[in-house]
């Protein structure tokens, strides 16, 4: 066992320390290659949906790396007694509510209302042509992307898949 030595005789004795591993030369460190320092810090994870949304709307991140984050991102969707999106037609264009969090779709739904979740870049794939969406209706950073806004992200992605 780990930290004491056992005799037959059921004495318990402490066993020495363990000396600290050997790093390989050059200073790096176990599983990095000959040479090259291992990182120190992990790398920083990407920024959260809300995150992003209130960077774009006050201008401090462009809209190729909001729309890399949202294709990432869980959207929370309110949804009804059938399949699908619940759109909006009381606005000047149809627009499906959506949500960065579950406490943003409560805020708007109410603590019993039906959901479900699925990815940025799954919302720009079923989204029916014609409508737009609005993230966090009744958040601080409301984002409106109307039925043209969508087409474009439809387009950017498609040129980072395809090229």
């Amino acid at each position: 066992m780990y930290g004491y030595d056992q005799s037959p005789g059921g004495q318990q004795q402490y066993a020495p320390p363990m000396p600290p591993p050997q790093q390989p030369m050059g200073g790096g460190m176990p599983g990095a290659a000959y040479g090259q320092q291992a990182p120190l810090y992990p790398e920083p994870s990407p920024p959260s949906l809300a995150d992003a949304v209130r960077a774009f709307t006050t201008g401090s991140m462009a809209a190729e790396d909001f729309q890399q984050i949202f294709a990432t991102s869980k959207v929370y969707c309110p949804r009804g007694d059938n399949p699908g999106f619940l759109a909006l037609h009381n606005t000047q264009q149809p627009v499906i509510p959506m949500f960065t969090s579950l406490k943003e779709l409560r805020r708007y739904a109410g603590k019993e209302s039906k959901y479900f979740v699925i990815t940025g870049a799954e919302v720009i794939d079923l989204l029916p042509t014609g409508y737009g969406f609005v993230l966090d209706m009744e958040g601080e950073h409301r984002m409106v992307f109307d039925a043209k806004a969508v087409e474009q992200m439809v387009d950017f992605a498609m040129r980072r898949m395809y090229g």
